[in-house]
């Protein structure tokens, strides 16, 4: 699972990013709130641990943005120091799906962001995304940008296991297996179809998302 945690005070940042980690999960931290929607925005996050008092923009206009201007459904779990009633309604309000109160244990916020990323997955569609790229896996759509773009087969396969392991490296091996179990072929296929892809869903943009990890593997990834 891939957390943002975005949370201004730098030692409580580090702390919730190294218990995340030794439980697992992936964790990509922001330090203030306009760094922190962007990430949001781009990250293909399964959940975001949002700090309420933040500098440049609060916790509250980052999820109001996320959820109305950008469609984003990503469960968001509120941190916040205020426990009155109205503040949590007001987290509540703008979509934010928990709500805790600091200090807390950080067991407590480890149960209620997978509380909160299990009820999320049934209301999610059925789509993967990175950065401005996504994949409709129930009606086989790429696009990027808006414009649809044509991938065969091979193509979509490729696609869609770097995007589910994004911003990961893929190797070969696990390419080779995807698309033809044990029986590999001898002629360089893959690195002939990777090529194919590149120039689909790279080529037309100023970004480019697929890159060569050399000695390794590839990996499809946005801007940092």
């Amino acid at each position: 699972m891939r957390i943002l945690v975005v949370e201004d005070h730098k030692d409580i940042l580090a702390n919730i990013s190294e218990y995340f980690t030794l439980k697992g999960y992936e964790v990509v931290g922001a330090l203030d709130g306009l760094t922190g929607l962007r990430l949001a925005i781009l990250g293909n996050f399964d959940a975001i641990i949002l700090d309420l008092m933040l500098p440049g923009m609060d916790g509250n206009h980052i999820c109001k943005k996320l959820r109305e201007d950008s469609r984003q459904h990503v469960p968001v779990l509120m941190l916040t120091a205020r426990d009155q009633l109205e503040d949590r309604l007001a987290g509540l309000s703008v979509g934010a799906d928990d709500y805790i109160v600091k200090p807390f244990a950080l067991s407590e916020l480890v149960a209620r962001v997978e509380a909160v990323a299990w009820r999320s997955t049934g209301m999610r569609k059925n789509v993967l995304k990175v950065h401005d790229l996504t994949y409709d896996l129930d009606s086989l759509e790429v696009r990027r940008a808006g414009t649809l773009l044509k991938l065969n087969q091979t193509g979509r396969v490729l696609l869609e296991l770097l995007m589910r392991k994004s911003p990961s490296v893929v190797k070969r091996k696990e390419f080779e297996q995807a698309l033809w179990g044990d029986n590999t072929p001898e002629s360089d296929s893959l690195r002939s179809s990777l090529y194919t892809l590149r120039k689909i869903i790279d080529k037309p943009f100023d970004l480019t998302l697929l890159h060569t990890v050399h000695g390794m593997g590839y990996k499809l990834q946005g801007p940092r």
